[in-house]
């Protein structure tokens, strides 16, 4: 851009259009500035060195906010950070052109030797006070985080008394036994299955021992004993039972079928001794499904350690136990049939009835069908005398005799084992020192499914897994910050489907084609928001325009939900261009 004559001219070829990216972001600062988060961090970091141009707590910013919205390696984190406005990130341009993964791998390191259990307890509290979360059940689970690389050097050994954890291999929640992993911990609320702490553990680690930690830390952040903590199978132990009831906690969880409670409760069901009580009624997913219902019956004894069994018997539980074991017979019996026939077969190469017993054992154990279905091996010699040597045979020839085995198989299903099962089908065992009603702890329950959702959302969504840091400390530190994106997440989704339900809004048409969605992902809300960018129109460097991004109804719609105002997308478009 020039003058000449009192007039100012452009020369085309130095103009240059760049599209600035908000995308979200608008959304997850609303997240993060509500829970002071920024602050917070930097708050529990040491003061930074005045030679860094970007201070680890404004890197571990931009990587959050990475995650939120789209997760990139720490190597591609300043390229993507490049295409958005850096007043979003926190961040001023010459700060952003400097970003590397160099640099946010240091912040990694800060983090980690910092008090993050602190960090946690507080972040947690604030997002309890600030959203208004109800404590008064708390959910826990554990899932594996895989891990690509030896890790030859992650030996859990601590730095400045800080250790972190170490990758070993377990038993793998992905079926991925031939990689090393982590194992993460997580506790959400039932109030909108939000996260209320997080810690990551060895990768041999067992649930069992992880619970009585767990429900000490929580007690920390709600201040008190007063939830009751669900968990699964796992929490069913003498040592975690006592400990949480000890000391005036409440806890729920399933009997595992290893206990002799179990095989004692399902012997009396069988006896028709249980008096089975309705206690839901839910109409059926589809239209001309057959309602669901739950009934309960009060175990006659108390556990081992003298804690309340409640036995719920579901009916569509029922029907998937019984087609299940259906399956599994005719499965078995299949397989039974095709080695019969090979069996019958002159080339068979089965030598002994022990090498048949063990092929027909093998399959009915494959097929999971081992306590129903049972093969009998049935061994039929025949004799046959065999000249020796050549010619016509006369009074003086010698025969050798040789036995032929013959194998066969009969296949039988024990009804009676069969009649045994099917009595408690559809069966779990609750164990609890809750006094609550049977429906009541059913309710609680049934809200620990969606800690699943959050486990698939921080490994699929966020892409958790697999993690490839070579620093078993930065993985560590990793994990918060992948915690604080899940967290995130849940915190927008429990916002809009809250604002949802109180404008009695059934449904957004958030799907593609416009189809309808009740229960809106926060990973769909910002992959309807991304494309929102403003355009910037530079000549020579210089900015001449900047224009905000025109929203639709259902983004406008989405971000009034939320209430994330719409001049946060038009005043970002101040931020640009400047240094």
């Amino acid at each position: 851009m020039g003058t000449s004559a009192g007039r100012t001219w452009i020369d085309p070829d130095r103009m240059e259009v760049r599209r600035v990216g908000i995308g979200a972001l608008p959304v997850v600062n609303a997240v993060l500035g509500r829970l002071g988060f920024d602050e917070l961090v930097s708050s529990h970091l040491p003061e930074p060195d005045a030679r860094h141009r970007i201070e680890p707590a404004r890197a571990l910013g931009v990587l959050v906010r990475n995650l939120c919205v789209g997760r990139l390696p720490l190597y591609g984190l300043g390229a993507w950070a490049g295409g958005y406005t850096p007043a979003l990130l926190g961040l001023s341009g010459g700060q952003a052109r400097s970003l590397n993964d160099d640099k946010v791998g240091r912040a990694l390191d800060v983090l980690f030797l910092a008090d993050r259990a602190s960090l946690l307890v507080e972040l947690s509290l604030r997002v309890i006070r600030r959203y208004g979360i109800d404590v008064s059940e708390l959910h826990n689970d554990s899932t594996s985080i895989t891990l690509y690389g030896a890790y030859r050097a992650a030996t859990g050994k601590a730095r400045a008394g800080v250790r972190p954890p170490v990758p070993e291999r377990g038993f793998s929640k992905d079926h991925r036994g031939d990689l090393l992993q982590l194992v993460e911990i997580l506790t959400t609320s039932a109030d909108g299955a939000v996260p209320m702490a997080h810690r990551l553990a060895d990768g041999s680690t067992e649930d069992s021992t992880t619970h009585i930690d767990t429900w000490n830390q929580l007690v920390v952040i709600v201040g008190g004993v007063s939830f009751t903590y669900v968990a699964d199978c796992k929490l069913a132990t003498r040592d975690n039972m006592d400990h949480i009831a000890g000391r005036g906690g409440r806890f729920l969880t399933i009997l595992p079928r290893t206990r002799k409670e179990d095989q004692a409760g399902r012997a009396w069901i069988a006896a028709g001794a249980a008096a089975w009580e309705e206690i839901v009624r839910n109409p059926g997913k589809r239209k001309d499904d057959p309602p669901e219902i739950y009934w309960a019956a009060e175990a006659p004894s108390p556990s081992a350690e003298g804690y309340r069994i409640v036995w719920i018997r579901s009916s569509r539980k029922r029907d998937q136990d019984a087609g299940r074991r259906a399956e599994r017979v005719e499965r078995a019996r299949a397989a039974l049939a095709d080695l019969a026939a090979k069996l019958s077969s002159p080339r068979c190469q089965m030598k002994s009835a022990s090498a048949v017993e063990d092929a027909a054992t093998s399959i009915v154990a494959e097929a999971g069908a081992a306590a129903w279905v049972r093969a009998e091996v049935a061994d039929t010699v025949e004799v046959i005398h065999r000249q020796q040597g050549r010619g016509r045979p006369g009074k003086d020839t010698r025969y050798r005799r040789i036995e032929a085995h013959r194998f066969s198989l009969s296949v039988s299903v024990d009804a009676a084992a069969v009649a045994f099962d099917a009595a408690s089908d559809g069966c779990f065992p609750f164990v609890t020192n809750e006094a609550l009603s049977a429906a009541e702890l059913l309710r609680i329950y049934k809200a620990q499914p969606r800690l699943e959702r959050r486990h698939a959302t921080f490994k699929g969504v966020i892409e958790a897994a697999p993690l490839t840091l070579k620093s078993d400390s930065r993985l560590d530190a990793l994990g918060f910050c992948l915690y604080v994106a899940l967290l995130v997440h849940a915190l927008v989704e429990r916002e809009l489907r809250v604002a949802m339900a109180a404008q009695a809004i059934p449904n957004l048409p958030l799907y593609y084609e416009d189809r309808a969605c009740a229960t809106p992902s926060a990973a769909r809300v910002f992959e309807v928001l991304e494309p929102l960018a403003a355009t910037a129109v530079f000549h020579a460097g210089t900015l001449l325009s900047v224009t905000a991004p025109a929203l639709d109804p259902l983004q406008r719609q989405l971000l009034g939900l939320l209430g994330v105002p719409i001049a946060a997308y038009r005043r970002v478009t101040d931020a640009v261009g400047r240094p």
